[in-house]
């Protein structure tokens, strides 16, 4: 795919690591910039997001919730990448809003001469200066509900101090073990890899299962942050983990409490139009060397996600 060195563009195929034993590891984050509130204006900052990246997806779910969508405008790359990375493509609507460009490196190359590092999304600009404050989705949903939470049409604490402990608890078992998980098995090139990482992905299915049989989220009555890292592997799993990364064990649909709950997450104001099955699906399935070397792309499941 690719990152930038310097502010110049390098074809570079590596999206991670892997290990002499076959396992693979997320490369991570480099900006990770925050906001204080009495600087955040309607329209003064700017985000990049796909579709198809569930990092990216956690963000639009936190705008969704807040009902930011007219104070955080929002510009989406095409759900392909290419030997430019992340690119726009306005033939089909995937258009740059603040300056019409047409790869996202030149998005960070002009937000930062120097920027050395990987070009993702989620990414937050500032309109004007360009300027980039944060590509880590996780900084990014803390940051939204305090920074913009002024200009939120639904305002609230999806971090309240009394839950804190627990959240981060659900957080960092859901990264490592889930959202991580699904990749390290999907990407796994050795059978031990992936045995450890599939094992590790339903040991947490299962517990999340547990966990909401008495509970409407992870933490209680209330939503919070735990519950939007969670949301995107579940919104893609039966559609695309569950067969293109061998997460076959059981289905989402399986669960009988996960499922009820996935279901009410999808029902939520906003929440709906930013899930784009369709587009899982493709891109999963897309054309890889290792993965799917015919490009095959299977019909769609039968999933009804209305309550």
């Amino acid at each position: 795919m690719g990152q930038l060195i310097d502010g110049q563009w390098v074809t570079d195929e590596q999206v991670g690591s892997i290990s002499k034993s076959g396992e693979w590891t997320r490369t991570p984050s480099v900006l990770r910039g925050g906001l204080e509130p009495e600087n955040v204006t309607p329209g003064r900052y700017h985000l990049y997001a796909a579709w198809n990246c569930p990092w990216a997806h956690r963000v639009l779910l936190t705008r969704a919730l807040l009902g930011l969508e007219k104070a955080l405008p929002v510009s989406f790359v095409a759900p392909k990448r290419t030997d430019d990375g992340w690119v726009f493509d306005p033939d089909n609507g995937y258009v740059d809003l603040l300056a019409g460009r047409n790869a996202l490196y030149e998005v960070y190359a002009d937000g930062q001469s120097d920027y050395t590092g990987r070009v993702t999304v989620p990414l937050l600009v500032e309109v004007g200066t360009g300027a980039l404050i944060s590509n880590e989705s996780a900084d990014l949903v803390r940051m939204l509900p305090k920074a913009f939470g002024h200009l939120a049409e639904r305002p609230r604490d999806l971090y309240p101090d009394h839950l804190a402990k627990e959240i981060d608890g659900w957080n960092a078992l859901i990264h490592s073990r889930l959202n991580n998980g699904v990749y390290q098995a999907g990407f796994a090139e050795s059978q031990s890899a992936y045995d450890t990482a599939v094992k590790g992905v339903f040991e947490t299915l299962d517990a999340i299962e547990t966990a909401l049989a008495d509970k409407s989220y992870l933490t209680g009555d209330a939503l919070t942050e735990a519950d939007i890292r969670l949301f995107p592997t579940l919104a893609r799993f039966d559609v695309a983990y569950f067969s293109a990364f061998k997460c076959m064990r059981r289905r989402i649909q399986d669960y009988p409490s996960l499922w009820r709950y996935a279901r009410r997450f999808y029902a939520l104001p906003g929440i709906a139009e930013t899930v784009k099955f369709d587009i899982y699906r493709k891109g999963y399935f897309s054309q890889s060397p290792k993965r799917n070397p015919l490009g095959i792309i299977p019909i769609a499941p039968v999933i009804d996600w209305t309550i």
